[in-house]
């Protein structure tokens, strides 16, 4: 007679080492961004010393070479050379998603919240003449190509408001099907990273005299806040400049809340107008509180912090009741280091370990073409925009 064991169920495992798990899953790809980051940082330093010495210029010229650009450099060598095991890809997306988002709300401690309203509220009419123009051209190209509308929809959002959120965002009310959506990332990722690299010299032969207008610049005409952070950075560094830093940055997080209204609007024309050709019933509308990134909500609070720290300065030489005019100062300012310095170069090393060639292979020459329109449409639109309105602008 045979007797059965009754096998004892494996209990489920505990939250907290499921918590665990996944933070030891972001260790090695964090700590692979860090590694490049100091990398970059040395190579920066050591690269522009030379450069200096064949200038004439002494040792202790600031560095021409910028270490936010030599990070993203060997990030890009890294993924699309050695290649990026799928050991460090978690970390890689952290690093993205996370830390660039941590960093930037830190760069509000740079700026009083009165400047942040200020320069926002100036570059409203650019980005929404860049968005507009965008939609209108890259729409219009579209129909001449006979693509996709929704493809079309897709690239002028993506590279008017916010890149890739703005095309996940808005696919579900548009209806887009994947093939779009994955053609609308590829041309996002390879024209943002161009404009990335190209477009802080072309701010600087344009504006040279003039930072604000170079921010307002990179912050309307480059696709994604991580491209954006990258570029302005990368122009800070080079030129030593770094109001272009909070003049883009500000633009940028203007820019990606307009998803608030373009999301409902355009969702709202192709349900009633455009016939429902490639609706998926498992696609989910989201929320407007879903739409806004919490990190532009802990930027203005970093921004309110300054102007209280600042008033309280001003007022009775304390702050916040009980730090003195230098011991705020070296506090917001090493918060202001740690995050620009530090966080974003951490970042940036994984925009450039995230970025793979491949995602273009089998991209298609057309819309490639709509990409290029979208991209050249809303850069020239906000050149001559910031040469217009820039000058009005101060901080």
């Amino acid at each position: 007679m045979m007797i059965l064991k009754k096998q004892q169920a494996t209990p489920p495992p505990s939250s907290s080492v499921t918590l665990l798990q996944t933070v030891l899953n972001k260790v090695p790809g964090v700590l692979l961004c860090l590694t490049i980051m100091f990398i970059s940082l040395i190579l920066a330093e050591w690269t522009g010393q030379w450069v200096n010495s064949l200038q004439g210029l002494p040792p202790e010229s600031s560095s021409p070479i910028s270490s936010i650009f030599v990070a993203i450099i060997l990030g890009l060598l890294v993924r699309n050379v050695v290649g990026l095991q799928q050991l460090f890809k978690d970390g890689v997306t952290f690093s993205i998603k996370f830390i660039l988002k941590f960093g930037i709300i830190l760069l509000g401690i740079r700026l009083s919240f009165i400047d942040v309203v200020k320069l926002g509220a100036w570059g409203i009419p650019i980005i929404l003449a860049c968005v507009a123009t965008g939609l209108l051209i890259t729409l219009w190209i579209t129909t001449k190509m006979k693509q996709s509308h929704r493809l079309g929809t897709l690239v002028a959002c993506g590279t008017g408001i916010c890149g890739v959120t703005a095309i996940v965002a808005i696919s579900p009310g548009i209806r887009a099907n994947d093939e779009e959506v994955a053609y609308a990332i590829a041309n996002i990722t390879l024209f943002g990273v161009i404009a990335m690299f190209a477009y802080p010299y072309l701010a600087y032969f344009l504006f040279e005299d003039d930072p604000i207008r170079a921010g307002l610049f990179l912050g309307t005409s480059i696709h994604e806040t991580a491209q954006v952070a990258g570029a302005a950075l990368i122009y800070g560094q080079v030129f030593d400049m770094s109001q272009v830093v909070d003049a883009a940055t500000i633009t940028k997080l203007t820019r990606n809340v307009l998803i608030l209204a373009v999301v409902p609007i355009l969702s709202y024309y192709y349900m009633n107008k455009v016939p429902d050709r490639h609706s998926e019933g498992s696609r989910m509308k989201q929320k407007w509180y879903q739409l806004v990134p919490l990190f532009i909500i802990g930027f203005l609070v970093m921004a309110v912090a300054r102007s209280i720290g600042d008033a309280g300065i001003a007022n009775s030489g304390v702050a916040f009741g009980f730090l003195n005019a230098d011991q705020w100062k070296e506090t917001w300012s090493a918060l202001n280091t740690f995050g620009s310095k530090y966080l974003l170069g951490i970042a940036m090393a994984g925009v450039g370990l995230s970025t793979s060639f491949g995602v273009f292979k089998g991209i298609g020459f057309k819309p490639f073409l709509i990409g290029m329109v979208a991209a050249l449409s809303v850069g020239i639109v906000s050149i001559l925009m910031v040469i217009f309105i820039g000058g009005f602008i101060t901080f």
